[in-house]
């Protein structure tokens, strides 16, 4: 289970939503709305569209992939340390908001994908654990 920020603009009116996602690796996961804050009321004009950002690196098989973008606060494990599920492996920050990152099972960290200061796109790998 983690969260999911999301900004939304029906009719002018722009909303950050909060979403928990719920659900196991195989099945689409449900959401359950946590928090709606509306962002703006005036209505704004359509933005320009910008040229298309470059694709981020994918997590790859291993990896543990980033549940948001964000900036990398720290990395709290190295590469040979063992990890049993559920430790924390990395601590992201978006919005001014901490997010802990997590080892789903027990392994070997083999690869520190990311270092402190770095930007993350949603779904980059983070660390690999085999």
């Amino acid at each position: 289970i983690y969260m999911k920020k999301l900004r939304s603009t029906v009719e002018g009116k722009t909303y950050d939503v909060e979403v928990e996602m719920l659900g196991g690796s195989n099945d689409a996961p449900a959401a359950h709305v946590a928090s709606v804050a509306s962002v703006s009321s005036a209505p704004s004009a359509p933005a320009p569209a910008a040229a298309p950002a470059p694709a981020a690196p994918k997590a790859a098989a291993g990896d543990i992939p980033s549940p948001l973008a964000g900036v990398v606060k720290s990395v709290d494990v190295s590469v040979g340390q063992s990890v049993n599920a559920g430790d924390k492996l990395v601590t992201l920050e978006a919005m001014k908001m901490d997010t802990f990152v997590f080892a789903p099972s027990a392994g070997k960290v083999t690869k520190v994908l990311v270092s402190a200061g770095q930007s993350v796109s949603e779904g980059q790998g983070l660390v690999s654990i085999a």
